[in-house]
């Protein structure tokens, strides 16, 4: 699990919203475990992204279900690519020796909670061993959504994997990354955050 350092992180206040809540969550990163998020509240959450996306995996061939949610046209078959079954590795691994193809590539940052997986965030990038060592929005909602678990004593494990076989042109790469985002719906990616009335965005 990728431990992050609270003191690296500015202390503006932060935006927390959780199931549609229509209390102010404003927060200050030194006060986030000030927030009380029931575990129940959380495991519902995240069991209803865990139930459409096992659909997903068990129903690769559901194409109604493509037709009505994506909105763009198709330059890949999507249903193709199971991030389940890549190569998981530390959110960490370029501070490893673990290879990492220096090419384009879809990733996916999943969460392993007891005995389920959800997919977190879908992006794509031109290098993939540089993409998420630098700066990146998802590693914010990942230290609040970790916050939370911790919080309600539910332990998780997150890691990232690559998919390498992808358009080299950026915008069938970015193509295929929103087929891949209105498949899955990950609760990170901004296209989907309404949905599972969930943002752990910051202000």
């Amino acid at each position: 699990m990728e431990n992050f350092n609270i003191n690296n992180i500015s202390n503006k206040n932060r935006q927390f919203e959780l199931f549609g809540s229509k209390t102010d969550t404003s927060i200050n990163f030194q006060h986030i475990n000030n927030l009380k998020i029931k575990g129940e509240s959380l495991t519902e959450w995240r069991n209803r992204i865990h139930n459409h996306q096992f659909k997903i995996s068990q129903d690769s061939q559901n194409k109604n279900l493509q037709q009505t949610i994506l909105p763009v046209q198709n330059i890949f078959n999507e249903k193709k690519i199971d991030p389940f079954s890549l190569q998981p590795l530390s959110l960490n691994f370029w501070r490893t020796n673990q290879h990492i193809h220096n090419g384009p590539a879809m990733y996916f940052v999943i969460d392993t909670l007891v005995s389920s997986k959800i997919i977190l965030y879908i992006g794509e990038t031109n290098a993939a061993n540089k993409r998420w060592k630098g700066v990146h929005d998802c590693k914010d909602y990942l230290m609040n959504y970790k916050e939370a678990l911790a919080y309600n004593n539910l332990s998780s494990h997150q890691d990232i994997r690559f998919f390498l076989d992808v358009p080299k042109e950026l915008k069938l790469r970015r193509k295929l990354e929103q087929q891949l985002i209105y498949l899955w719906l990950p609760p990170f990616n901004k296209e989907t955050r309404d949905r599972w009335k969930t943002t752990f965005t910051n202000n």
